[in-house]
């Protein structure tokens, strides 16, 4: 077999170019709304509770819609689906900004804003991550999978790290705050940012088309096809397993504005670094894969990662000190990164065409359940003490502690995974294949 490529010369291939490019642009928008809402929730109700039921605000439309959102995305063009979903983001970015403008706000109206742009997650997800692989051809898949990390990751830094700034400039009392100009600008800004996806998708010119559809497959019948091939595919099921638990009991980044606040007092600037150090960590790791890749055995790498994951998110908790939590959530967001490209590409490269937006849809449940429901559990942890500040370091440390744990276990119940071998899995993603049971 011949070497593989380097991840970076996947943006040799114009459309994955234009297409990364777009996301780029979106996802610091996304971003930095998604670290104002945060702060805006707190500052409205100083409560973590309400802070932890964000994440069940977002999970909830996901497991309504993800399966139907996943057939729609092996049956419809793919590009057509995106542009439906991201106009409807928009939509719910703009309005969010007139509100707060206008001082006319409430945690209601966030809360159902946020729900909508979450159903929309649910269609735009599945068709996102199965276009993707139609932009380069399969021995580029891995690499591309990389660089979409960097895309993502350095979105990670400059979007909290932007919104952190904005918010500083109208620091105010929380009373002030809730309805600051500030605030906003990041949703209009996040509002604007979605053109440039729409455009990148207008300009492409790979169809989104499904290479082989499952159009006269009735609908039941297709999603169960998509369970079926997801649950009995080992390395698939337990890699979405140990990815939805470590995030479940570690996803504690809704509690942050409480660490910025009432434990660190570093304020909104502060915050927005906070915010931003997972994804700082998480670049440098996706730019060391994407120039030099992973080792062929991924297997051990990925159970490594998942376990230093949960130990720097633990370190988080215990810190007091602003540069040592810095230095904490980086390695949390660098182990996260290597964990996460490796688990894209292993069930990217599983999963036949014609199955991909299902599979992904079912891989939803357990990618945006886990943080989500984590960060309502990390909430619900947090609330049961006195001290915010005390339940809050309670709810990060016992959650990076059981990180820790399951992955040990998932290296003694499932050892197929230390001899994964991607070399291996290229080669038979790349012979012809049907669907099964087709």
């Amino acid at each position: 077999m011949s070497p593989p490529l380097r991840p970076y010369h996947s943006l040799g291939h114009v459309d994955f170019r234009v297409y990364a490019s777009g996301m780029f642009v979106s996802l610091v928008g996304s971003q930095m709304q998604s670290t104002a809402i945060d702060w805006h929730v707190w500052v409205l109700t100083g409560s973590p509770l309400a802070l932890g039921a964000l994440g069940l605000v977002r999970f909830v439309p996901i497991i309504a819609f993800s399966l139907l959102g996943g057939l729609a995305a092996d049956r419809v063009d793919r590009r057509r689906i995106l542009l439906v979903t991201q106009s409807i983001m928009m939509a719910s970015a703009f309005t969010l900004a007139g509100l707060t403008f206008t001082g006319r706000e409430s945690l209601t109206a966030i809360y159902i804003l946020t729900a909508i742009a979450a159903a929309a997650t649910a269609f735009d997800s599945p068709a996102r991550h199965s276009l993707v692989p139609r932009l380069v051809p399969t021995r580029d898949l891995p690499g591309a999978l990389a660089v979409m990390m960097t895309v993502f990751q350095l979105a990670a830094i400059g979007g909290p790290a932007l919104a952190g700034l904005v918010l500083a400039r109208g620091h105010a009392p929380a009373a002030a705050a809730s309805s600051s100009p500030p605030l906003a600008f990041i949703y209009a800004l996040n509002a604007l940012s979605f053109l440039a996806v729409i455009a990148a998708l207008l300009s492409m010119k790979v169809t989104g088309e499904v290479l082989r559809g499952v159009a006269h497959e009735p609908p039941l019948a297709a999603l169960r096809e998509g369970f079926r091939f997801v649950f009995r595919t080992p390395v698939i099921v337990w890699t979405m397993l140990l990815d939805f638990v470590a995030t479940f009991f570690a996803g504690s980044m809704s509690l942050l504005p409480i660490f910025a606040d009432q434990i660190l007092s570093v304020g909104p600037a502060g915050y927005g670094w906070l915010r931003a150090a997972p994804g700082i960590g998480a670049a440098l790791g996706s730019a060391a894969l994407a120039l030099r890749g992973l080792p062929r055995r991924q297997g051990p790498v990925f159970l490594w990662a998942v376990g230093f994951y949960g130990a720097a998110t633990a370190a988080f908790g215990l810190s007091r000190s602003f540069l040592l939590t810095l230095a904490a959530l980086m390695l949390a967001g660098l182990s996260d990164t290597v964990s996460t490209v490796i688990r894209q590409t292993i069930r990217q490269l599983a999963t036949p065409d014609v199955l991909r937006g299902r599979m992904t849809s079912v891989n939803m449940v357990f990618f945006f359940g886990g943080p989500q429901l984590g960060e309502l559990e990390a909430g619900v942890v947090a609330s049961l003490f006195a001290s915010v500040a005390l339940g809050a370091s309670v709810a990060v440390v016992s959650g990076g502690t059981a990180t820790i744990l399951v992955a040990a276990f998932a290296a003694w119940r499932a050892p197929f995974l230390l001899r994964y071998d991607v070399e291996t899995a290229v080669l038979e993603s790349e012979e012809p294949r049907s669907a099964p049971g087709s």
